[in-house]
């Protein structure tokens, strides 16, 4: 049972890693670090860890076809982060969260646009609910919709593309080399335009650089690596709804470690979120039940008699 969802539970696993990321990227930006300097910061960890620790497997591997697909994916992963983490500037961690888990509805209609590929109507359906979900964290009364939550909002469509490109080079690839070329893409991306904004000295107190070494070793290392692994396992659409988890998570984080407030339209939000995913995951098979052996030589005893 293990092995048939192991890269579910790898997916899993990434959802709690990114989760707690939230609560280490508000450190870090309180902490003194501006959004690009923290992002330089932890892509470059990260590039320098898995190139050290996997330097015999890249060299091995490494080709312009898979540095070609690494690249595109670093784009996607610098744009993300970029306006995810300017936007954690405006909004709070459990709202930056679980609007970046929009990227669940998002996943499904890419690979039908781009490859005409059919959707699935509970994925639909779950997709759906999870934007409702979505909406009710984060809209105001009046439906508007704040600085931060925009930026957020098109952190999910890069995620999106950055999700569903890993599945489709996963497959074909090797998963280290994607994983190294794109934190390489992604740091020097982030240094280029930290640099040319004027922000090449960084004047930062403790809690920035252990909120971004914690970024760059948890949820950027080991994180983008076990997800681009366990892609190789789970389809696009799927992996959307696992790592939507992310938001519950990272509000989970929020409230214990930030104190963040619990109200109503979070608990809702939230809830919305969890019950797509069980639809999204099963379904719905489990209403699907087979009939019991009580019922079975019932209906074995009503044949008999009507015979």
């Amino acid at each position: 049972m293990v092995k048939k969802y192991i890269g579910e539970i790898g997916l899993i696993l990434v959802s709690i890693i990114w989760g707690s990321g939230f609560v280490g990227t508000q450190l870090a930006l309180h902490g003194g670090l501006t959004p690009l300097q923290l992002i330089t910061v932890r892509f470059l960890i990260a590039s320098i860890l898995i190139n050290v620790i996997f330097f015999k497997e890249i060299k091995a591997n490494i080709n312009k076809d898979v540095i070609k697909r690494g690249i595109v994916l670093g784009v996607f992963l610098f744009l993300a982060f970029v306006v995810q983490t300017i936007g954690l500037l405006y909004t709070t961690p459990s709202k930056n969260a679980f609007i970046t888990a929009a990227n669940v509805v998002i996943v499904p209609f890419i690979g039908y646009f781009v490859y005409k590929r059919k959707l699935d109507k509970t994925g639909i359906i779950s997709s759906l609910m999870t934007l409702i979900g979505i909406a009710i964290l984060s809209l105001e009364t009046d439906f508007s919709i704040n600085v931060g939550d925009f930026l957020t909002l098109i952190c999910a469509f890069a995620f999106a593309f950055h999700i569903f490109f890993t599945s489709e080079f996963a497959s074909k690839y090797s998963p280290i080399v994607l994983t190294s070329v794109q934190f390489g893409v992604a740091f020097l991306l982030s240094l280029v335009a930290q640099i040319f904004i004027g922000e090449g000295k960084i004047d930062a107190g403790m809690s920035g650089y252990l909120g971004a070494l914690y970024l760059g070793v948890f949820s950027t290392t080991i994180a983008f690596l076990v997800q681009t692994i366990c892609q190789r396992k789970v389809e696009g659409s799927k992996t959307a709804i696992i790592l939507s988890t992310e938001a519950v998570f990272g509000t989970l984080f929020s409230i214990v470690l930030l104190n963040e407030p619990v109200t109503i339209k979070l608990v809702l939000g939230s809830s919305i979120i969890f019950i797509s995913i069980i639809m999204s995951q099963t379904k719905l098979s489990f209403l699907k039940q087979k009939p019991t052996y009580i019922q079975e030589v019932c209906s074995g005893i009503e044949q008999e008699n009507e015979e």
